[in-house]
């Protein structure tokens, strides 16, 4: 750094700046811009560090800018309208952006609009049709699922929302035969999601819902159909779009399209603005595109809330101009569960409220839920050892039979035992993080196991894994959990769910991995569990605490859930909405409208 930089940069940068806040304020020094404006530039890195799409202006404070030095937002060299190219583009007195966020805001609202508001090639589905694909019931719970497969027969963009247990993997494999059938030929799929796990559980989902449905379509107008469906592979959103380590930009975009009529993105929520602009470019013009996940989870880590904007704004027009979405809107939210307890629905709900009365009235009214108040340490280290003993009491720490096939079933038998139960903390690291959880955990049923089976690198029979970073060559993804299981002989090895049962790894090929007793709330998405321990951090003012983090957490019960945390965390969770700094939610509106004239579609 040269000497005239250094005396340019003030020492006194606002404590709670990360390292990369204070570079890109010293970099706008550096090229002539005014300490102010330096400031402000910090400040809004700061927003981008905690995932916002710009920095609100009227919260520039809580990032340590005066906002009455916003005159130095005048500066054009800098700062412009987004009509030429400038470092930060300002929207007036809303919002402060990167430039590159403000041009993908655009671009994804132009793209989303224009699929949303044209068809794709085939037929729709008649009434018949649609009843022979259900069975011919009339199911009043299964009307929105209906809804559902009529309307995305010939839609570009759908997107299909709810939560846990509400049938969205069940109504995708009839919207794909739906699809299928309109097309009139196989289809061109491709399925992915954020994680790699996402993914492969949809995939899987759908390969069991296929030979499930089977039976009941058998000998009907939809048996050929369901015949000719193959099942797609699983593939990360990333690997989709041509990602290599190292590289800026993806192998596939608007001139090298991904080759599909169809592309279904799972757990569409953790869907950041940058990959979806990156996503929209690379689609073929003919190709669908479904969103599916539930808009109530936590918004993804990157840059933004596009699945929830996207909801939000197409709920808010279902009732509008037709000409505004298409005919009807390219949007389905599923609202009945099938496999939640009734007493959770009702925790479920009030948490997706806010409503802190009707919260306490639904974990009163079943003894199946339950709310712990984080008292101290030694409560949680009653709790847990609580939860050791039942752990070991149900896991299968015993040697796996010498027959090879009998070893497979008591593997499978074990791994389904991983869904049972499960700890989620909202973060891994401090005294009620992951980290700390698991390691007690960990200490308590490695007594529990044949210490004759345990090795120095600390694994155990029934110790289990979570894989924290995608690898090829096992086939193994960032997020999929397996179990330490000793064979016959007593030697140790890694079993997890593969396509035709479950398989082994000797654990010298295990990828990146770490204890899976307790997870991240993050690394739960997508899995559900008959019990789930929720632990939050005893600060109400902790910056993860959320509404979307809690109802996340909770809606990963499906029969039995416990709270760890004392009230006014709870509180500070059901009045603290995630509100992402950003304007796709106003840019989608406006193109939306604008797509009321036939021309008009901003660019």
């Amino acid at each position: 750094m040269s000497a005239s930089l250094i005396q340019r940069t003030p020492q006194n940068w606002p404590e709670g700046w990360r390292p990369v806040d204070r570079l890109l304020a010293e970099w706008v020094m550096a090229h002539g811009g005014s300490e102010d404006l330096a400031r402000w530039a910090g400040a809004l890195s700061g927003a981008e560090g905690e995932s916002h799409a710009a920095l609100a202006i009227e919260d520039a404070g809580r990032f340590g800018v005066d906002p009455a030095t916003r005159n130095a937002l005048d500066d054009p060299t800098w700062v412009g309208d987004g009509s030429a190219r400038t470092p930060f583009v300002r929207e007036g007195e809303a919002r402060l952006y990167l430039w590159r966020y403000w041009q993908a805001e655009h671009r994804v609202a132009a793209a989303l609009v224009a699929r949303g508001a044209s068809s794709s090639e085939g037929g729709g589905l008649d009434d018949a049709a649609l009843a022979a694909l259900f069975g011919h019931a009339d199911d009043a719970r299964e009307a929105s699922q209906r809804e559902a497969v009529r309307r995305c027969s010939t839609a570009r963009l759908f997107v299909l929302t709810g939560g846990p247990g509400t049938g969205k993997t069940t109504t995708v494999l009839r919207m794909l035969l739906a699809r299928q059938r309109a097309l009139g030929r196989p289809l061109r799929t491709r399925v992915a999601a954020p994680t790699g796990k996402a993914a492969q559980r949809l995939v899987d989902a759908l390969r069991t819902g296929q030979s499930r449905l089977a039976g009941q379509l058998e000998g009907g107008e939809w048996a050929a159909t369901l015949a000719a469906f193959e099942s797609p592979d699983a593939s990360t959103v990333h690997r989709l779009l041509g990602h290599h380590p190292g590289r800026q930009r993806y192998q596939r975009d608007a001139s090298n399209p991904i080759d599909a009529d169809l592309v279904v993105i799972d757990e569409a929520s953790m869907l950041d603005l940058e990959t979806l602009d990156a996503l929209l470019d690379a689609l073929p013009p003919q190709a669908a595109l479904w969103l599916v996940g539930d808009a109530e989870q936590l918004s993804p880590v990157g840059p933004g809330s596009v699945f929830q904007d996207l909801v939000q704004v197409l709920e808010a027009r279902a009732h509008g101009p037709a000409s505004a979405v298409g005919n009807p809107a390219p949007l389905v939210r599923l609202a009945h569960s099938f496999r939640a307890a009734p007493a959770l629905d009702a925790v479920n709900r009030a948490l997706r409220e806010g409503d802190a009365t009707a919260l306490q009235g639904a974990l009163a009214a079943s003894p199946e839920l339950r709310h712990v108040p984080l008292a101290d340490a030694a409560a949680l280290d009653a709790a847990l050892r609580d939860w050791a003993r039942a752990l070991a009491a149900e896991s299968r720490f015993a040697p796996l039979p010498t027959a090879p096939e009998a070893a497979r079933t008591a593997a499978a038998e074990a791994l389904a035992a991983l869904g049972t139960r499960q700890w989620l903390c909202a973060t891994r690291e401090g005294g009620t993080g992951s980290l700390t959880v698991n390691a007690r955990l960990d200490a308590l049923l490695r007594r529990s196991s044949d210490a004759a089976t345990a090795t120095p690198a600390g694994h155990y029979a029934g110790r289990r894994l979570l894989v924290t970073r995608n690898d090829p060559d096992t086939g193994l993804f960032n997020g999929d959990v397996g179990l330490c299981l000793a064979d016959a002989d007593g030697r140790l090895r890694a079993w997890f769910e593969g396509e035709s049962g479950p398989r082994a790894l000797p654990l010298g090929a295990l990828p990146a991995h770490e204890t899976a007793f307790a997870l991240t709330v993050h690394k739960s998405q997508g899995s559900e569990y008959a019990e789930v321990a929720v632990l939050l951090p005893p600060d109400p003012k902790h910056r993860v605490l959320s509404r979307e983090l809690l109802y996340t957490a909770a809606s990963r019960a499906k029969r039995r859930l416990t709270l760890h945390a004392d009230d006014a965390v709870i509180d500070a969770c059901l009045d603290r909405p995630v509100r992402r700094a950003g304007g796709l939610h106003v840019r989608l509106a406006e193109a939306l409208e604008a797509s009321r004239t036939p021309g008009s579609m901003p660019s």
